[in-house]
């Protein structure tokens, strides 16, 4: 009843006009204000400061500069072999696989379109025969995004949309949530083949940005759009920062190499940790 309840909210609530607000709430730098707000988050989450230098409330001058918190350089093991993706992002890995007849999972008993999520079928067909992974970010996560391999960028698409709330009970009940909502979609060519990152937005979503473009969303108009980077040398390193939710939400990957595997072992995941391998690599390490 609980989950019926929440998803019925989510159909009927302004969300864009919530998330606009977030925004720019998540900017006021009134000192006791913001100071409270992150404080209390900090406790509510639970979330241990000693990666980002051990840093307060009063070190950040607005609660979303304390989202977008830096990690300190030694708080993460960036993966460093050429044959194997690092992820991205810290969260929870929740589903991973082939792409089967154009299909991904989102939950148990629930698929949605690679063409409906990158907004275009010649696109989609690229990665028909890949693989690919989903990444859940939570509030007490790290919220900046990172490489999983070297790259260069070839391709960006805005794709506007819904913004509803994602979690477990809106994965297990709304329809192609993450085809529906917001998001940016940026493509890569990297040495393991073809290489795309979705970064899905969420309501209360204050923004998506990357760090050649800058702030996307949210957008006004929100018209949609696409543009090709290939007469241009935007090349990242492996852990290279790439791009950030201000607010949280969801990232998921899609390679064209079919020989790539992503270890569905995994559920909680740390920035750089090896979410990926090529398949022959894995047989051989097997022999």
């Amino acid at each position: 009843m609980r989950a019926k309840l929440f998803i019925f909210l989510q159909h009927i609530i302004p969300q864009h006009f919530l998330s606009r607000t977030m925004h720019k709430l998540t900017r006021v730098k009134t000192a006791w204000v913001k100071n409270a707000v992150i404080k209390n988050f900090i406790k509510l989450y639970k979330i241990d400061m000693t990666d980002y230098g051990s840093k307060t409330e009063q070190d950040f001058a607005s609660f979303n500069e304390f989202f977008t918190r830096p990690l300190i350089d030694s708080a993460r093991n960036i993966e460093q072999e050429n044959d194997k993706l690092a992820s991205p992002v810290d969260g929870t890995l929740s589903q991973c696989g082939l792409i089967e007849q154009g299909q991904l999972i989102q939950a148990k008993g629930m698929q949605y379109s690679a063409r409906r999520l990158l907004g275009d079928a010649q696109w989609a067909s690229n990665y028909a025969n890949g693989n690919f992974c989903c990444i859940y970010l939570a509030p007490n996560n790290y919220h900046r995004i990172h490489m999983p391999c070297e790259g260069r960028l070839t391709k960006m698409s805005y794709i506007p949309g819904k913004l509803f709330s994602v979690n477990l009970t809106t994965a297990d009940n709304v329809d192609a949530l993450f085809a529906r909502n917001e998001r940016v979609v940026c493509e890569f060519e990297t040495k393991q083949g073809k290489l795309i990152m979705v970064l899905v937005g969420a309501v209360f979503v204050g923004s998506i940005e990357t760090v050649w473009a800058g702030e996307i969303t949210p957008a006004r108009p929100r018209t949609g759009y696409t543009k090709t980077y290939q007469d241009e040398s935007l090349t990242f390193s492996r852990g290279e920062e790439m791009g950030r939710f201000n607010m949280g939400s969801t990232v998921i990957l899609l390679s064209d190499n079919p020989n790539m595997q992503f270890d569905d072992t995994i559920s909680t995941v740390q920035l750089g940790q090896a979410i990926a391998t090529t398949a022959n690599t894995a047989m051989s390490t097997e022999e």
